[in-house]
């Protein structure tokens, strides 16, 4: 399993001393949507000059304006971006071709998706299907979630999780056919960063 290292709610300035610390434990640096917000899309590119070896997610959460959205975050050195699985699917769609055009990865974010609509994305061999529990919503339980995305979609697809996760969900999370686990504050808000990010790896 990769590790995703999600950075948000932090100035950029403090992103870079977060990536730096956890560089050699992680895969991908996900510069997050809080963070573009603020800063806009040339942290995508300030990111990825700083750090050209690692695979740069940029977490647009794309609803809507997909083609302009995702040419903007790969022409600035993103190799991932995001899309909302809620979006229309014609949103997907161009989303998709973009990312194939590039030669890059698109995730669908899953958040809030129904699991009976699961199936209308299985045209999209390359992506990654990101299974995600709110960040605003109490009780979430990633088995749950993980246990309906497998009963909708076949198995050849590239998955990942993200929701708040520490170090008690690994063991449960590697029950599961996972590729990429997304943790944000239980490395970037430690205090420990390289302590915990290595923490993760070792466990992972």
């Amino acid at each position: 399993m990769k590790i995703q290292l999600a950075i948000d709610r932090v100035t950029i300035t403090r992103a870079k001393e977060i990536i730096e610390e956890a560089y050699p434990f992680i895969d991908i640096i996900e510069i997050g949507t809080s963070l573009i917000k603020e800063y806009g899309i040339s942290s995508i590119k300030e990111i990825k000059d700083l750090f050209p070896k690692k695979t740069i997610l940029a977490d647009l959460k794309t609803m809507d304006g997909g083609e302009y959205e995702f040419k903007m975050a790969y022409s600035s050195g993103a190799d991932i971006a995001t899309v909302m699985g809620a979006a229309s699917i014609d949103t997907i769609k161009v989303c998709y071709s973009v990312a194939e055009s590039f030669r890059r990865l698109m995730m669908i974010d899953l958040l809030e998706v129904k699991y009976e609509e699961i199936y209308k994305f299985s045209e999209f061999k390359n992506a990654i299907f990101c299974i995600h529990a709110p960040h605003d919503k109490e009780n979430n339980n990633i088995s749950k979630l993980l246990n309906n995305f497998k009963d909708k979609i076949h198995n050849n697809v590239t998955v990942a999780v993200a929701g708040g996760i520490d170090f008690d969900d690994i063991p449960e999370l590697k029950k599961f056919n996972i590729d990429i686990v997304i943790i944000g504050s239980a490395i970037t808000g430690s205090g420990k960063i390289a302590e915990n990010a290595s923490k993760f790896k070792e466990m992972l």
